[in-house]
């Protein structure tokens, strides 16, 4: 295992709270609008596509910031970042669709996926250890730091 220590699990726990009310609002602006004029103007969708439209919605938006800068906007504010379990680098893009994929049914079921962390030896989530990831204490950048006085 890495050097860098996992974080917290209450910092992350706080990171998935504030992500959820991300999430809302992404599935705000990005479902229901397009949803509500789709249905104004006579093209309703059935159930299958309005849940493929939100798991694609969901997908791009994680996959674009873990691939991207390793860090969702609350993992950023919580000072947290996902990286390689084992290299401690950033996630592959194959790496990032697994945690994706792993990560619906590990918190639908009653958030087993999370409470996981409770028993697992390193604290990981449950779609942490199935994609081989794990969630640090993101160093501060130059662009986090104030400048000297």
């Amino acid at each position: 295992m890495s050097a860098t220590p996992a974080a917290g699990i209450g910092r992350r726990l706080g990171s998935l709270l504030y992500e959820a009310l991300l999430v809302f609002s992404l599935l705000l602006i990005g479902f229901w609008i397009p949803q509500s004029l789709l249905f104004a103007a006579g093209w309703p969708l059935s159930g299958r596509w309005l849940l493929l439209h939100v798991f694609l919605l969901l997908l791009v938006y994680f996959l674009w910031f873990w691939l991207k800068t390793g860090q969702t906007l609350p993992m950023k504010t919580w000072k947290l970042r996902i990286v390689d379990a084992e290299a401690n680098q950033p996630l592959r893009p194959a790496q990032a669709l697994l945690r994706y994929l792993a990560a619906w049914p590990s918190i639908a079921l009653g958030g087993i996926g999370i409470l996981w962390a409770i028993v697992d030896p390193d604290h990981r989530f449950l779609h942490d250890r199935i994609a081989g990831t794990r969630i640090i204490d993101a160093p501060p950048t130059t662009t986090d730091q104030s400048p000297p006085a």
